[in-house]
């Protein structure tokens, strides 16, 4: 099951950002958050924000489990770009772009590992059973 989380309008420039959510993609939910906490970028502040808005919805709205999310995907996209200017000389004025980001982020689901368990051939469980009975019968004659 997949649940979305999106940020609109992030003042920070989308390349910084995806230095940040470059490192969390694949890691289990709470490892992720470990690794934001670590970070010590502006942006990992409303991504850890962002990402535990996805934990809560996913828990929520579609009563998943916390310890088998992980971070599946995350899209760091350009918002709308605040155009200022500058004064330069004769007069001229040259354009400054403050950029914005748009985050996305995707949570899905990973499957608990099943126990597992080997399937061994009719002839080893066999021998497997006469080494044992001939191991406790040596141990009773001596």
């Amino acid at each position: 099951m997949r649940v979305e989380a999106t940020l609109n309008n992030l003042r920070i420039a989308p390349r910084k950002v995806r230095l940040v959510t470059h490192s969390i993609v694949g890691l289990p939910v709470a490892a992720a958050l470990v690794q934001l906490r670590r970070q010590v970028k502006r942006s990992s502040q409303p991504i850890t924000v962002l990402l535990k808005s996805a934990i809560a919805n996913a828990k929520n709205n579609f009563q998943l489990a916390e310890e088998t999310l992980f971070v599946k995907e995350v899209r760091v996209g350009d918002g709308i770009r605040l155009k200022r200017f500058t004064p330069k000389a004769f007069g001229q004025a040259t354009p400054i772009l403050r950029r914005t980001s748009k985050i996305k982020i995707i949570l899905d689901e990973r499957a608990p590992k099943a126990a597992k368990t080997t399937v061994l051939p009719k002839n080893t469980k066999e021998k497997v059973a006469k080494k044992t009975v001939t191991k406790k019968s040596e141990n009773k004659q001596a």
